[in-house]
């Protein structure tokens, strides 16, 4: 499941890296995936709707195992 979260990632990558920001996998547990915001996105107050409404979405959308995304 690791390389096609990774692909999904990759794909939102250039628009948090266009913020200063960027995504990095941490951990897959029984369909929760644990990132870390890096960079602009890491301190961003705006960083739970970029979790949420972009990061998890997505996911979900191209993975449908996927239950949740959280941020460590």
């Amino acid at each position: 499941m690791k390389p096609e979260i990774q692909k999904v990632l990759n794909k939102i990558r250039p628009a948090l890296q266009a913020d200063g920001g960027d995504v990095e996998l941490v951990d897959v547990e029984d369909g929760v995936v644990k990132v870390r915001l890096t960079g602009a996105c890491g301190g961003c107050p705006m960083a739970t709707m970029t979790l949420k409404g972009g990061i998890e979405a997505a996911l979900k959308q191209e993975i449908p195992s996927v239950i949740r995304v959280e941020q460590v």
